[in-house]
């Protein structure tokens, strides 16, 4: 049963029959004298109705305004307006155009200079020198800070040591070196300090690029299937504290649950997983004693655990903003279009330029679906490609909290028709945890 749990927060539970999702349906116009209402304000007031309405004028008085509830389309993006309109109530800077059926990845990956595929050992290496100098000045901002600055300190140190994932991350796409043995052994080291099995995770990962934004299959976030969500109250539950308060740590229960089980892997896998369960297990056996028996149970936690909860944190939020909006459809196979998943289905997000070093660059994230080969060091030049090219398709954004509101308090179940819907408007009055999340989560869009 705890298994089960895991996977239905993270929404992995194998194969399900899911519905295909319906064309989208063009909403009129409004007329002069209409309300325009955006549309995430209907979501955020957790209606328990499935049907969206905007208020009309129909009758002027003198103090008096009577109105009547006209039932309109889920909001289409058909036009420059109306994407306009849905990027400022998602917290977007833009929501791209459908990319034409007719363009595939190849087209895309062919506009890209040659140049953003290269391998520069310097800037790689260049890169570990920020993660390590990085993370060693946050171990000694901990040892030194005083306790009200202890949460600034675990916050850098979290941030920094994030930069390590991202190290390995290049590895196992085999952007870092062009020595495979070099990337497997700095893959492995980079992600020892999360307790991260290296191999477990590549794999797993490499299917979430071939299967993006594919239901079912895409190893990332998935939206909840309504069959899981119906299955049991306490199930129920579950899933929406999980993709409620606690959904910026998610990415533990994705990280217990995926990556320790032998039986998630083709047995041609189960070598290499057992060489990187065999590390994590002996960093744990030796390091965390060492942490231990130097600065106690207390310093553990003080030095490990907090930023470990940090990079977890960071882990959750970068992989939900990437591929998840209430535009974003997740789609079945059969319909599923992998230059459309790869170049509209992934969103390009700016955060605070201190993120964006430590992180290297992982945030710019359109270029890295089209070709998981383009090094970290060389995002940003292939994301002004992209934009000179095919930039219209694009989402962007600046990381703001109305981005974060609308992602957890609106993304939550799979809908053929509207792509997500919101647990408050089919389960009421088991989501109190949405309900707080609306009331406490500024509204703020960069």
């Amino acid at each position: 049963m705890a298994s089960r749990i895991a996977d239905s927060l993270f929404a992995f539970t194998g194969p399900q029959q899911c519905l295909p999702r319906a064309p989208k349906v063009a909403s009129a116009r409004l007329s002069h004298g209409a309300y325009a209402v955006r549309p995430i304000d209907l979501l955020l007031k957790g209606s328990t109705h499935r049907t969206r309405r905007t208020i009309v004028p129909v009758k002027r008085r003198i103090g008096c305004i009577k109105a009547v509830a006209v039932p309109v389309a889920p909001p289409s993006a058909d036009s420059a307006e109306e994407r306009e309109q849905l990027a400022e109530s998602y917290g977007f800077k833009q929501i791209g155009e459908n990319l034409p059926d007719n363009v595939t990845l190849k087209d895309i990956m062919d506009t890209l200079p040659k140049e953003v595929f290269e391998i520069d050992d310097v800037k790689a290496w260049k890169t570990v020198l920020i993660s390590v100098a990085s993370y060693s000045l946050g171990l000694f901002m901990i040892a030194k800070a005083p306790w009200y600055l202890l949460p600034l300190a675990w916050a850098w140190t979290g941030t920094a040591i994030t930069g390590f994932f991202v190290i390995g991350h290049d590895c196992a796409h085999k952007s870092f070196s062009k020595n495979k043995l070099v990337e497997d052994i700095v893959g492995t080291l980079a992600f020892l300090p999360l307790v991260y099995p290296y191999e477990p995770w590549r794999f797993k990962h490499d299917r979430h690029h071939a299967k993006t934004n594919m239901l079912v299959h895409d190893t990332a976030w998935q939206p909840v299937p309504p069959e899981e969500f119906d299955s049991s109250p306490a199930l129920r539950k579950a899933i929406i504290f999980g993709y409620g308060p606690i959904r910026p740590w998610l990415s533990i229960a994705h990280w217990i649950n995926w990556h320790f089980n032998l039986r998630k892997f083709r047995a041609s896998e189960v070598n290499r997983v057992k060489i990187s369960l065999a590390c994590v297990f002996a960093f744990m056996a030796v390091g965390w004693p060492l942490i231990v028996a130097k600065v106690g149970l207390l310093g553990w936690v003080k030095f490990w655990l907090m930023p470990w909860l940090g990079y977890h944190f960071w882990m959750s939020t970068f992989t939900m903003v990437h591929h998840t909006a209430p535009h974003i459809p997740f789609k079945p196979a059969d319909e599923w279009n992998a230059a459309q998943a790869q170049l509209n289905g992934t969103v390009h997000c700016d955060y605070p330029s201190w993120i964006e070093i430590l992180c290297h660059d992982i945030n710019v994230h359109i270029p890295h679906h089209i070709s998981p080969r383009i090094p970290s060091y060389n995002l940003r030049a292939a994301h002004e490609s992209i934009q000179e090219n095919w930039g219209k398709y694009t989402n962007l954004a600046t990381w703001n909290w109305r981005l974060m509101k609308t992602i957890m308090t609106v993304c939550h179940v799979y809908d053929k028709e509207e792509n997500y819907i919101p647990f408050d408007r089919l389960a009421p009055e088991e989501s109190q945890p949405i309900t707080f999340l609306k009331k406490a989560m500024p509204d703020y869009a960069a």
